[in-house]
């Protein structure tokens, strides 16, 4: 019996003499090294999450910059589920001029950060999820109302005009930008 505890107690102490083996991240894993974070992370054969499926997006350009402005980059990839309303390049156009120039500024950022937030909900909210006169809270810590009007659903008055699945949750492409 002491023998045995000897010689665990000795593999033990060895164990720990060691240096621990390491896996490197393979490169073809990263897309771009400047980046950190899940968002950084490149997965050619799962689903796209929320952050994918706008970067994929030509007509979310301006949305896409607006969340790497305010670093939000990761909060996009996260396990979810999450539901984004995400404006359309013409809904950031309808904006009054320079707004969006003006809030892409680094000293902008928080403010940016708030509006990117108030865009995005905790939880899975699509089809029949999304009833007239409910409220839904959002990542900015606001409340949105839905309403519905001729069969089409508005979010804080911004109407979805389309919906894509994503592995972290749903987008809603949405014509209007809301703002708190």
């Amino acid at each position: 019996m002491k023998k045995s505890i000897l010689l665990v107690a000795t593999v033990l102490i060895f164990m720990a003499c060691t240096e621990p083996e390491t896996n490197p991240v393979p490169e073809n894993t990263i897309e771009n090294k400047d980046l950190k974070g899940q968002s950084s992370v490149s997965d050619d054969s799962s689903e796209k999450n929320v952050l994918q499926v706008a970067l994929g997006s030509k007509d979310h350009t301006t949305l896409v910059a607006a969340v790497q402005a305010a670093g939000l980059e990761d909060v996009l990839v996260n396990a979810g589920p999450l539901t984004v309303f995400a404006p359309t390049n013409a809904a950031f156009d309808a904006l009054p001029a320079g707004t969006v120039e003006d809030l892409l500024k680094p000293e902008n950022k928080s403010k940016l950060a708030k509006i990117i937030k108030f865009h995005a909900s905790p939880g899975n909210y699509q089809g029949d999820l999304l009833k007239d006169g409910q409220r839904l809270y959002q990542a900015s810590g606001d409340y949105v109302q839905v309403s519905k009007e001729n069969n089409e659903i508005l979010v804080h008055g911004a109407k979805i005009i389309a919906t894509v699945q994503a592995s972290n949750g749903v987008v809603h492409v949405v014509d209007k930008v809301m703002l708190p």
